[in-house]
């Protein structure tokens, strides 16, 4: 998994820290260096997004042992004025539809658990 991740040119629908907010929800103990493969960056560039998503609320995370355990506040609201009212629950979920459609044989409940815990809202244990 060295290396840096080949480049891309261009504009694309989704910024650095969508991917990597959207990475961080379907594993919240994933690490940096699994974080920067899927989405293609560098374990630095995930550390400052991860840095820049938690001064911006919308990301904490504690320490288990030699981990980190992120957790996403799913009511924090978009920061660009033309998403008002959007909440990061409701751009997870969009995302998790999209990737249940692409990815067609993925585990049906895993699906499922993960679009529900983003319309519903954190659990009042955690």
């Amino acid at each position: 998994m060295g290396g840096v991740p080949e480049s891309h040119s261009g504009w694309t629908f989704l910024t650095n820290h969508a991917r990597v907010l959207a990475s961080i929800a379907e594993n919240q103990n994933t690490r940096i260096r699994d974080i920067a493969a899927r989405c293609r960056l560098t374990e630095r560039a995930v550390q400052k997004i991860i840095s820049d998503l938690e001064e911006g609320g919308y990301l904490t995370h504690t320490r288990q042992g030699r981990t980190n355990e992120y957790r996403i506040e799913p009511g924090t609201i978009l920061r660009h004025p033309a998403d008002a009212g959007l909440t990061v629950a409701g751009l997870l979920s969009v995302l998790a539809q999209h990737d249940a459609r692409r990815d067609g044989q993925r585990d049906r409940s895993q699906q499922l658990q993960t679009a529900s815990f983003y319309e519903r809202g954190p659990r009042a244990d955690q």
